[in-house]
């Protein structure tokens, strides 16, 4: 059994309509953020490379459909017609590390519509949730100022997978490092670690602790001074690290109490002691929030560890995302649900400093002095360019942030900008909508040009009003 049956059942009981009804046409959906989470400026690109991986590996093999017809209670002859499939289609997406906002396409999938339905659920599901990590391990870094922030989300993310991705996310926004040696091996990240209260409990004193750690691991060490009292355990800290001579590059840290006041004491008594080059590392529950906060405060705090509330991104656990077909067989179409209304078309997102972005229609000419946000990354089902590395995402990132208003880079209350639609995608959506059936009652969206359409005298909720193709 393939990731191929990792998705929903109704994407295999309308695939499997398709093609009893022959519709293999080419199909366009188009994968978006309907609206900024509270709390958000801006958003980052993410998961494009293990969805890319995913689709460049996607075939129904007959394991597969045995599986999907014991789900169905159907024989497996009777879906005979989904082995072999294979994706062949063609992805145009926004990089990963790139800035995106509410409404525009992170990516847009046009393939035969089988396919395309098929894989909707995995490549939602991996853009989704590594973009909301990614914006918050940004959001990190800003706060941060400059600090150098690490990653200890592994033991708390939701699987092991997604403390992966986690770990690989924070570094492309520009963490320094990580706690997870499996993430730390395999994408070249520096591994980062210190120990645990129950090492410093499983020894007769603290000190015993601190000296057995030492000794066990040659050159700079990180001593956690907070298991019984904290100020006293920094002068514990103190003394070992002279007595060895272990202060250059060695740190001590704080996981409990107020972060600020001790971090203030902690300096104090290591200045003190001649050790101005031992570092103060902090962690426990911080998120940019907090790190703001220490910072704004001047804190002599030198790395911030972040760990739950970053890996599950616990202030927007999640994103109000969208795949939805937007053309089949070089027909626009659009959704009219309530507060669920789609534009229609391939679409091209063009940005340029100084201007907001425009959602424009895919084959648009670009206005001056601007470039399309969305790149062909896949083609035939295979991907065009090398897998891009890390360095070359954050750079990306470094870049759209610096052009960003600072409004929307602020950690309390961010203003987002909002992207336009241009007056050729204007005009599609309302062409496609006045194909449906009766009159209209219109209303007009800051983000696509078109919020609410409801047929007078029908209820908001009618189904007969849920999809409206051009006639």
């Amino acid at each position: 059994m393939s990731d191929a049956t990792t998705t929903d059942l109704y994407q295999v009981t309308m695939a499997m309509a398709y093609l009893e009804e022959g519709m293999t046409a080419p199909a366009t959906f188009s994968l978006f953020v309907r609206d900024m989470p509270p709390g958000r400026g801006f958003l980052v690109s993410a998961g494009l490379e293990s969805a890319l991986d995913f689709l460049s590996a996607f075939r129904v093999g007959p394991e597969d459909t045995r599986t999907f017809a014991e789900v169905l209670h159907r024989p497996p002859s009777g879906l005979a017609a989904l082995t072999g499939l294979e994706f062949t289609g063609e992805v145009r997406a926004v990089p990963e590390g790139r800035v995106v906002l509410a409404g525009e396409p992170l990516l847009e999938i046009t393939a035969p519509l089988p396919q395309a339905q098929l894989v909707e659920t995995y490549v939602l599901n991996q853009l989704s949730h590594q973009t909301a990590i990614a914006s918050k391990a940004a959001r990190c870094v800003l706060a941060a100022s400059g600090h150098p922030v690490v990653d200890f989300s592994l033991r708390r993310t939701h699987g092991p997978q997604a403390g992966f991705q986690c770990a690989r996310l924070g570094a492309m926004t520009g963490f320094a490092g990580t706690s997870n040696v499996a993430a730390a091996a395999t994408c070249g990240l520096p591994a980062i670690g210190t120990m645990a209260h129950s090492f410093v409990e499983a020894f007769a004193s603290e000190e015993e602790a601190f000296r057995a750690f030492a000794r066990t691991h040659p050159g700079p060490v990180t001593l956690l001074v907070d298991t019984y009292d904290t100020r006293q355990g920094v002068r514990t800290a103190a003394r070992v690290l002279n007595d060895l001579g272990r202060g250059p590059g060695s740190a001590v840290r704080l996981d409990s109490g107020d972060l600020g006041a001790l971090a203030s004491e902690a300096r104090t008594i290591l200045d003190t002691a001649g050790l101005r080059e031992v570092r103060i590392v902090a962690s426990g529950s911080l998120d940019e929030y907090a790190v703001d906060r220490l910072v704004r405060s001047r804190a002599p705090i030198d790395v911030y560890a972040v760990g739950t509330r970053v890996g599950v991104s616990a202030d927007a656990p999640f994103l109000d995302s969208a795949y939805k077909m937007v053309q089949y067989d070089g027909r626009p179409v659009m959704k009219l649900s309530a507060a669920k209304v789609t534009a229609p078309g391939p679409k091209q997102v063009y940005r340029r400093p100084g201007y907001p972005d425009l959602i424009a229609l895919s084959d648009e000419p670009p206005p001056p002095d601007s470039h399309p946000v969305l790149e062909t990354v896949m083609h035939h089902g295979r991907r065009t360019a090398p897998r891009p590395t890390l360095a070359e995402s954050r750079e990306r990132l470094n870049t759209d942030l610096a052009e960003l208003p600072l409004a929307a880079r602020l950690i309390d209350h961010p203003i987002a900008p909002k992207a336009v639609p241009s007056p050729s995608l204007t005009a599609l959506t309302r062409r496609v909508r006045d194909a449906c059936r009766g009159p209209r009652e219109i209303a007009d969206s800051g983000d696509i040009g078109i919020r609410d359409v409801a047929p007078a005298g029908r209820r908001r909720d009618d189904p007969s009003r849920r999809a409206c193709v051009p006639r």
